[in-house]
Order: structure tokens, then C-alpha cells, then sequence
């Protein structure tokens, strides 16, 4: 059986941990009887006329450009410039009905067609702008395809520049770090991070603390994550669940200056009781 939730996604071996699986399992707490393993099948008609097309054959810039000509131009995905920050951009069910979203999400979507149709794509967790990488594993590691999936093409290094520069300041300068491929784990830690954002921008306190606590699921050593969690735990009145975490995170902390900090926080809490009603 498939996993059904994300600790038995990560307890699979790397190369089964499907991105599309991990955001589908994101999606159900939005969508609580969302069919994940239906979801993700969907992926095997969205792929089909590039498996046919046999693109590991072909080399990698060919790779990419037919690939965006099928997933931005015959399939219709693009990016939500209208509305960036819709919580919808970041659930899966609504980015394959809608065919609209943020760069991660549409990541995952191109990631999930190329892998079946045999090319190498991974995701990029570039600084302020998600990407992905398409490689040429017979030549090097250093051969690659630079794709932004808001965008729907292929960019070269001018334009990464200007996203690095934009997210990073002006005097920030392209590393090799910048563009190594990140693992699914940390690619749904930034999905929920950035679902985490929209909720607390529209004040809905509740999401916002279920998505800290997925990303707890996925990093139980964070203490910034635990902190995070005990922080908007407050927000909602639990305050037994924040001085847990709090006191979690301090055990954990091997900073000086931050376990003070923690330690400040549990000690706002000491006379502090639930209110009743």
C-alpha cells in the first residue's frame, strides 16, 4: 500500500519518495477526503504523449523544450501572476484542475511528467524561487537545463542571476550550492513553509499552525519549527502545546544566545494558564 502520511513517505528509500505523492498527503489536510492515490495516477495521463515521444533518447535542451512546449503549452499550466498568493496555487488538487500556480507546485507537476517519460528533473530550492534542473547523468553533473516552472521555459545564467540578486541583494553571487537538487523532504518543508505564509497573511491561525506542525512531522529536530509551532500555538490559546514545544526546543537548541530566548518564552509561561469558558 501506498504511505498515507508523510513520516511513511520519508521512511521509504529516497528514490520512491514521489514529490506528487508528498503534496498530494499536503493537500488532505485542505481537502480531508482528497483520493491521494487517485491524484497522483493522474500524472500517468499527463505524461503519456512524452512517453511515447521517448525523450531519455534525446539530449537534455531538446528534453526541456519539449517537455515545456507540453506541460505549459498542450496541458495549459501556468503561473499564477493574478492572484500569487491564493493557498490554492499550493494544493495539488487545485493546480491540476485549474492548471495554475506558484513555482513549487508547477515544479512538481513538470517533475512528476519528465521522470515518466524518463528524463532526469529534480527541484531546485533556489533562494526566493523554485526551479528545476533537468541532467544529462551520461556526460556530468555539471550538464544541465535550467527550467523556471513559473515562467514554463528554459533560463540561462543571466536570469538566474537576476533571481538570485532579487531574492539575495545585489552583491550576491551564484554558487554551485544555489543549484544542487533537493530531496523531497526538503521540497515539502518549503511547500508548507510558503502555505504557512498565505495563511498567516489572511489571518487563518488554525492552517497555519496545522502547516508548522507538518513540517515538525517532517524535522523533528528543528528547534526553529518546534519553536514556530509553540509560538502560534499561543495564538490559539493552547498553551500547555507551546510550553511543550518550547521546553522541546530548548533541550534541543546547541545555541547559547537562542536557548536564552527560549528560555524567555518559557518563563512568559509559567503563571500562564488556559482561559476557560
Amino acid at each position: 500500500m501506498p504511505p498515507s502520511t508523510l513520516e511513511e513517505l520519508m521512511d521509504l528509500p529516497l528514490e520512491r519518495q514521489s514529490p506528487a505523492l508528498g503534496a498530494a498527503l499536503v493537500s488532505r489536510d485542505a481537502y480531508p477526503e482528497l483520493d491521494v492515490g487517485g491524484l497522483v495516477e493522474r500524472f500517468e495521463e499527463l505524461a503519456e504523449p512524452m512517453v511515447e515521444a521517448h525523450l531519455g533518447r534525446l539530449d537534455i535542451v531538446t528534453q526541456a523544450e519539449l517537455l515545456c512546449a507540453h506541460v505549459y503549452g498542450a496541458l495549459g499550466f501556468r503561473g499564477n501572476a493574478k492572484d500569487y498568493y491564493d493557498p490554492k496555487n499550493s494544493l495539488l488538487p487545485d493546480v491540476l484542475e485549474r492548471r495554475v500556480g506558484i513555482p513549487i507546485t508547477l515544479a512538481v507537476v513538470f517533475i512528476e511528467i519528465a521522470r515518466r517519460a524518463g528524463v532526469v528533473a529534480r527541484g531546485v530550492s533556489f533562494p526566493g524561487h523554485f526551479l528545476v534542473r533537468i541532467d544529462d547523468v551520461e556526460r556530468s553533473p555539471d550538464h544541465m537545463v535550467i527550467i523556471d516552472p513559473f515562467e514554463g521555459r528554459p533560463i540561462g545564467r543571466a536570469r538566474i542571476d537576476e533571481l538570485l540578486r532579487r531574492a539575495l541583494g545585489q552583491k550576491a553571487e551564484l554558487s554551485s550550492e544555489h543549484l544542487t537538487p533537493c530531496d523531497t523532504k526538503n521540497l515539502l518543508v518549503r511547500m508548507l513553509t510558503n502555505l504557512k505564509s498565505v495563511y498567516l497573511t489572511r489571518g487563518d491561525i488554525a492552517r497555519a499552525h496545522l502547516a508548522v506542525d507538518r513540517v515538525v512531522s517532517l524535522l523533528p529536530l528543528s528547534t526553529a519549527a518546534l519553536a514556530e509551532r509553540a509560538t502560534l500555538a499561543l495564538r490559539l490559546g493552547a498553551v500547555e502545546s507551546a510550553r511543550s514545544d518550547f521546553s522541546r526546543a530548548l533541550s534541543l537548541e546547541p545555541s547559547p544566545v537562542r536557548a536564552k530566548e527560549l528560555e524567555r518564552q518559557l518563563g512568559k509561561l509559567t503563571n500562564k494558564r488556559p482561559m476557560l469558558n
